[in-house]
């Protein structure tokens, strides 16, 4: 049986620019699954897993030129765009060699045996290992940062496991020289190239989910497409973890006082956060809540006035476009809905940004007005006002979770005693991963104290993509009950040959 072939399309015209690659078959995936799961012996070494991040970031470095050419004729975001997001890649490659050497996220607990104790207590050492073959399934929205060299491959292969990368349709030209570099790293630091494999095509995501050598799956994309491998990780014979990265709305909550303060200075700035990268960041406001009055009118002038000056923009691919295009035609249909700046279609093959506004209470009476709390992937925010507090209250209560919140508060509020400013952040705090006070939730910090992720549907788990803990995703503990030193994994022994950081307890 003939594969089917795998296209490279220019988002601008719609049309074909190179055959890149062959849908990868049943067997074509079980290859490459079991060669990566042969490689997983040589990743044992830990010099040689940093070595091999950082040869990436150099070579991918190198290749900035070709890269960002590729990627932005795959997904229109621009060289500006995709300069800073190569940047944040091999950054975060770095960034995770960092971490293998300093040996931290090993977690290497001592317990000295105490039989003095009721139970007595046994010597005791327990540390993490690697899982196994992780299967990356790439995002639409980030060709680098989140797919083939990104955050989920990065911190797997930190962690030990070998990595076959799903790639996205949306920039396959760009995945297939990402991963030839990342094979090529691996063979200069003197790795098996197969510890990353990159494969095409919708039924080898489904095949790569199921196959029982893959051990966890890391996923960032749609709610629909991520619960359904979600689900399929699930029904294995022998379950395995999935952190998926689904949707999020992001809410932003303004107070009326921070709308007294700096309406204008607000609104330019929400305008600014929607639509980079064409409204298409995960972490974009999708929703935000205005007080009513003439602050709050002050605030949504400024929002339409730098939306409205805001060119036309071409989304990833012609299916996001026609998404976007019904989705804002259903929200600003509803009875009550204003669009005072109307979003949509600009073009063949171009949105315009918007956004809607809606009452409060009109939001809370439910029912069709229920879409309104789902996100929509482009340039576009739901502004609705409320009347007071305990309305704005009300429309957080009916979100589900969310990667992010943001509450906008004037500097009475950030600067004095506790109060309904604190209560806010209580209740954010429930619906989100990550609180931001008088910033924007677009753009994401590779630090390690950051978490990105949140409640579901935001993600399947409780960890996070970003940062240095990501590499704990791909981790298990083992515990080593009263084993002879000799016989102990080397970061376990008593002589600590690896200097590796650990606690101890007892004498």
């Amino acid at each position: 049986m003939t594969a089917n072939p795998v296209w490279s399309v220019d988002p601008r015209t719609g049309k074909q620019r190179e055959r890149v690659a062959a849908e990868a078959t049943a067997p074509d995936v079980d290859r490459a699954v079991r060669a990566a799961h042969a490689a997983r012996g040589a990743l044992a070494d830990a010099g040689a897993r940093a070595a091999f991040l950082r040869a990436a970031a150099d070579l991918v470095d190198g290749a900035a030129a070709r890269v960002v050419e590729t990627a932005d004729a795959e997904t229109a975001l621009g060289s500006a765009r995709l300069t800073g997001e190569l940047a944040r890649t091999t950054g975060q490659l770095r960034a995770f060699a960092d971490v293998v050497e300093e040996g931290a996220y090993l977690d290497v607990r001592i317990d000295r045996a105490d039989p003095s104790l009721t139970p007595p207590r046994p010597e005791l050492r327990r540390y993490k290992v690697p899982l196994g073959v992780v299967a990356v399934y790439a995002a639409s929205n980030f060709p680098l940062a989140f797919s083939v060299p990104g955050g989920d491959t990065a911190s797997a292969l930190a962690a030990g496991c070998p990595v076959v990368v799903k790639a996205h349709p949306d920039h396959p030209a760009t995945s297939e020289l990402c991963g030839a570099l990342l094979r090529r790293a691996a063979v200069a630091s003197g790795l098996p190239q197969d510890v990353v494999t990159v494969v095409h095509g919708f039924d080898a995501g489904l095949e790569l989910i199921r196959h029982p050598l893959v051990s966890a799956a890391g996923f960032t994309g749609s709610i629909r497409g991520g619960r359904a491998l979600f689900d399929a990780a699930a029904a294995r014979p022998v379950p395995i973890p999935f952190h998926g990265e689904l949707g999020s709305l992001n809410p932003v909550v303004v107070t009326p006082a921070a709308a007294a303060e700096r309406a204008e200075e607000i609104g330019s700035g929400l305008a600014a956060s929607v639509t980079l990268g064409v409204g298409q960041f995960c972490v974009k406001p999708g929703l935000v809540l205005v007080p009513e009055g003439a602050d709050g009118d002050l605030l949504t002038a400024a929002l339409g006035k730098q939306l409205g000056q805001t060119g036309p923009g071409v989304l990833l691919d012609h299916r996001m476009r026609d998404a976007f295009v019904a989705g804002v035609r259903e929200r600003a249909a509803l009875p009550g809905v204003t669009a005072p700046v109307a979003p949509g279609a600009a073009g063949e093959h171009t949105v315009g940004a918007g956004h809607l506004s809606v009452a409060a209470a009109r939001l809370l009476e439910g029912g069709p007005y229920g879409v309104l709390l789902e996100e929509c992937f482009g340039p576009v925010t739901v502004v609705v006002r409320y009347s007071g507090p305990d309305e704005a209250a009300a429309v957080l209560d009916r979100l589900e979770g969310n990667l992010s919140a943001t509450l906008q508060l004037s500097r009475a509020e950030t600067e004095g005693a506790p109060g309904p400013a604190a209560a806010l952040i209580s209740q954010v705090t429930r619906l989100a991963g990550r609180i931001v006070v008088n910033g924007w939730p677009t753009g994401v910090a590779v630090a390690p104290a950051q978490h990105h992720g949140g409640p579901y549907p935001a993600a399947t788990s409780h960890s996070t993509s970003v940062g240095g803990t990501a590499i704990e995703r791909w981790l298990r503990p083992v515990a080593y009950q009263s084993v002879p030193d000799a016989l102990l994994p080397p970061e376990l022994r008593e002589a600590n040959p690896l200097g590796i950081p650990r606690r101890v307890t007892g004498g």
